[in-house]
């Protein structure tokens, strides 16, 4: 038996009636004869091929949600069995056997982390008709709704006898995979985004076709969450604030932290999760500063960044929302850096640095870039940052989303309209290839009175991936241009897991790391 032979075949579809109904139902005592008389035409080649009615009455006491079958025009033309297990008290190379507690079902239990298949079959007179593919799905709904890690069965290699005398199991499997031999067992489990994860040996007495072997898959539930000891305030659906800045004079620090905290209380009110300032929204302190020289004036600037990473630490409490500060000029050990700030809601701060400063910052302000390159834990999963410049190296944000990122934020700061397409489009790029949100937030209008930061051009935006789960252009929202606004848009990180596990590509997945590698070399 057992997850089993020619699940989804077209051998009998012209014997097949025309089909009126199509439904998919929990099995129940009552169909048993019509079960019995299917699951012996279905395996002529195994000793005592059918579950006996106790059998069928038990799994149904115990667990009636994973024993289904489908019907059609009121007969049954597939079936899926199934139990809960505490799969940590197996290993990967349990027995058929010592899985369902020698076929008692004593180890199904509601508390279990894993939903394992020990039947699906389906009749040969309904075989081409997809039913296979509504019993997994179901099961895969079933493994979602009741948040188990995951599907596991062992899966017949009915095929392999004819092969075994040339080939190893995990050589048949591997021509298998790449289609150099046709396992219809085999090829629509892996269709079905089931992976192979081990052989297992001995898995079925007595199953000579599989010379005693058997493949051990798995799917994973990307949803399953892992029962907390303590609230777990982790959200899915995350909503981002964006400031697109107009700068204009200020009077002193005090007016320029009075228009930031319009901004974050706005954003707030909108229950936002994330407030994004730009790269050097401060800039217009320096006009106090024109006399001086651009390398002295712009590290005037620099002695209020601390005082405004303050204040936004606290505005970030008493709003609730987590504050990426933009950048600021930073001198830390006598060097000029570009920095910026995550002043989180529960009090914390964290600083992120410009790794790559424009040829501009170094030749008018001797600026110098960072060292230093990190995702952030926050209550809205991980996130990473990169100033402006930064997301011009894909290299950055592809070592990001190694470390898991989920939404990489890109404060900026552009003068012309080509200089703010390179952010833009690079940016873009960087969701498609990293499987993740990115939003982006630059300041507008002009500054006069400052050298070096005459004007502004600027187009905050929130970018996707390009898949059927996002907008088809891969913009989730954009401000309008060189206007002083406020974008809030929501994004869902479920959706990226949906997007790696079942997209049209995988950019991340299918990397040939067996010929290219990307490594930090910075300790």
């Amino acid at each position: 038996m057992k997850e089993i032979d020619n699940i989804d075949n077209t051998e009998g579809l012209e014997k097949r009636e025309r089909v009126d109904t199509i439904n998919l139902e929990y099995l129940k005592v009552k169909d048993y004869e019509e079960l019995k008389e299917i699951m012996i035409a279905v395996y002529p080649n195994i000793t005592d091929p059918y579950w006996k009615k106790k059998d069928i009455q038990k799994l149904i006491s115990i667990f009636p949600e994973g024993q289904v079958v489908v019907k059609v025009n009121g007969e049954i033309a597939g079936c899926a069995l199934s139990i809960i297990v505490d799969y940590d008290k197996f290993t990967d190379t349990h027995t058929y056997m010592q899985i369902t507690g020698d076929e008692t079902f004593s180890t199904h239990t509601p508390k279990g982390n894993v939903l394992y298949g020990i039947e699906i079959f389906i009749s040969q007179q309904y075989r081409g008709m997809r039913i296979g593919r509504r019993l997994y799905d179901y099961r895969k709904e079933l493994c979602e709704n009741l948040n188990l890690e995951r599907i596991v069965f062992g899966g017949r290699l009915p095929n392999y006898h004819q092969h075994a005398d040339e080939l190893s199991p995990k050589a048949y499997i591997e021509k298998v995979r790449a289609r150099e031999i046709n396992d219809p067992v085999l090829d629509f489990q892996l269709s079905n985004d089931f992976h192979v994860k081990r052989i297992i040996t001995n898995y079925l007495e007595g199953d000579k076709q599989s010379k005693d072997y058997a493949a051990l898959l798995e799917w994973d539930n990307i949803y399953y969450q892992k029962p907390a000891k303590k609230p777990n305030a982790i959200k899915t659906v995350v909503r981002l604030g964006l400031v697109q800045w107009q700068m204009r004079t200020y009077k002193n620090l005090e007016e320029l932290i009075e228009q930031a905290e319009y901004f974050i209380d706005t954003i707030s009110g909108y229950r936002s999760d994330f407030a994004l300032f730009p790269e050097f929204f401060n800039a217009p302190l320096m006009a106090a500063y024109n006399h001086l020289s651009e390398p002295d004036a712009i590290r005037e600037l620099a002695k209020y960044t601390e005082r405004i990473r303050d204040r936004f630490s606290e505005l970030s409490v008493s709003y609730n929302i987590n504050i990426i500060t933009g950048s600021m000029p930073y001198i830390e050990d006598g060097t000029l850096y570009n920095v910026g700030f995550l002043c989180k809601r529960d009090g914390t701060i964290e600083k992120f640095y410009k790794l790559h400063v424009t040829p501009d910052e170094a030749k008018a302000w001797g600026m110098s870039g960072g060292e230093v390159l990190k995702t952030f834990n926050t209550d809205c999963g991980k996130i990473g940052i990169l100033i402006c410049y930064d997301v011009e190296f894909p290299e950055l944000g592809r070592l990001l989303a190694d470390e898991g990122m989920d939404i990489l934020f890109v404060p900026f700061l552009t003068d012309t309209q080509n200089g703010y397409s390179r952010v833009r489009h690079c940016a873009q790029a960087r969701a498609i290839e990293n499987e993740c949100y990115v939003a982006i937030a630059g300041s507008v209008g002009n500054i006069p009175k400052v050298h070096n930061m005459d004007m502004q051009f600027a187009q905050s935006m929130v970018l996707t991936p390009c898949d059927f789960q996002f907008p088809t252009n891969g913009v989730k929202a954009e401000a309008t241009p060189n206007a002083e606004m406020i974008l809030v848009a929501d994004v869902d990180l479920d959706l990226l897991k949906e997007l790696n596990q079942f997209g049209s590509v995988h950019n991340l997945v299918d990397r040939r790391k067996d010929l290219f590698q990307l490594k930090w070399k910075k300790k």
